[in-house]
């Protein structure tokens, strides 16, 4: 209900008496004032309860707030926490997660829409990338961790590749140490992603028998390795040392790269758009004259091409560059699919062999078996109309 002394009396009139709450947000909080090297912050302890009329969802979580100091010691203060007690970075506001109880419960969240602004420097444009891709990497985990489903697993992965994808295509201003060490971190987290998506990728083809119950056995046993992974002290320091080094790190203030950091934002995507499509066309003009391992470099620039016309899609609003974008994402998707089956082709006998169970029967039937210059014939076809579409940021 909303009472008489409410602003929104004067904006709805009478409507206003219709207005009816569609979720609470039931509280309990304790504020601590705490020094961290001569910083001064505030830390508050929520617990309670978000609650529609059907559905409730815990709140337990701490809001670290720097009222002086240095931003370096909020972090120092959270890796003390961290000590104590096992702590995960929330993405979520109190009122996002009211709303998501009025949706169908989620499995899964893909990548959200990156809106950057025309006005904004390169540095601006990276942060907010680089949050983006955390963001959704951590909305997945969550999922993962509670339901072990193939569709979140997958898109916490995809977010990883993402965010290393981001930290190669800044990298004219990530000129640290730091950097080089992050992406390989997520590189070792994506891995053991990897093992047990590959193996969610081939059980639903295998039919029932001895080799089905071996894979739904190996395939356990990978998600067991995930969640292990995902609750390691190592896990959780990166995902504390990403964030600090994203708001703190040598980066920031680097005088070599300060041209690049204010570099408009626009100026960056169109270089780094271009670049990546370059390398993509150097790697991808004879696909046919090269073996598997440099098709798959091929697939990997292709992937790194989609996920900077992503990144930038918003910096290109007006309608030919809207146009254009619906037209190079397609060519993308077209290109993807084809160079996923040719990399299906050349794994699917490296997966089995890797767990064991080439020789069990049936194993033949869950490796793709096509006609491989077809492929790359389709492949190569798929890869020039990519680079024959006009180019949104041009």
């Amino acid at each position: 209900m909303i009472d008489l002394t409410s602003p929104l009396i004067n904006e709805f009139g009478d409507q206003a008496k219709d207005v009816r709450p569609k979720f609470e947000v039931v509280n309990e909080r304790r504020i601590w004032n705490v020094p961290e090297n001569g910083s001064n912050i505030e830390v508050a302890l929520d617990r309670g309860s978000v609650r529609s009329i059907d559905r409730e969802g815990p709140i337990l979580e701490l809001e670290l707030e720097l009222k002086n100091g240095k931003l370096a010691d909020l972090f120092s203060l959270a890796r003390k926490i961290e000590e104590i007690v096992q702590v995960r970075f929330g993405v979520l506001s109190k009122a996002e997660r009211g709303f998501r109880l009025l949706e169908a419960e989620h499995t899964v969240v893909k990548a959200e829409p990156i809106e950057l602004d025309r006005g904004e420097t390169a540095l601006q444009a990276f942060k907010a990338v680089a949050l983006s891709c955390f963001r959704q990497f951590r909305l997945n985990e969550t999922i993962l961790r509670s339901r072990k489903n193939e569709e979140s697993l997958h898109q916490a992965r995809v977010a990883l590749r993402r965010l290393r994808s981001a930290i190669t295509l800044f990298k004219p201003m990530l000129q640290d140490d730091e950097a080089k060490r992050l992406s390989a971190e997520f590189r070792w987290l994506a891995g053991i992603l990897g093992e047990a998506h590959n193996l969610d990728v081939l059980l639903p083809k295998a039919k029932a028998g001895e080799l089905r119950d071996r894979l739904t056995e190996k395939r356990a046993a990978a998600y067991g390795n995930v969640i292990e992974a995902l609750d390691s002290s190592r896990a959780r320091a990166l995902m504390l040392d990403f964030n600090e080094w994203l708001h703190c790190g040598d980066y920031l203030i680097h005088a070599a790269t300060s041209d690049v950091r204010e570099r408009p934002a626009i100026a960056f995507a169109g270089e780094a758009l271009d670049k990546a499509r370059r390398k993509l066309k150097r790697h991808g003009q004879n696909l046919s004259g090269v073996d598997d391992e440099h098709r798959h470099e091929a697939r990997k620039d292709a992937k790194k091409l989609r996920y900077a016309a992503e990144f930038f899609r918003s910096l290109f609003p007006d309608k030919r560059g809207v146009r254009r974008y619906k037209r190079f994402v397609g060519a993308m998707e077209a290109l993807q699919d084809e160079l996923g089956a040719l990399n299906d082709l050349a794994t699917g006998p490296e997966v089995l062999e890797g767990q064991g169970l080439r020789s069990l029967a049936g194993a033949d039937e869950l490796i793709v078996h096509a006609d491989k210059a077809k492929l790359i014939r389709s492949a190569q076809d798929a890869l020039d109309d990519v680079l024959d579409a006009r180019r949104f940021w041009r």
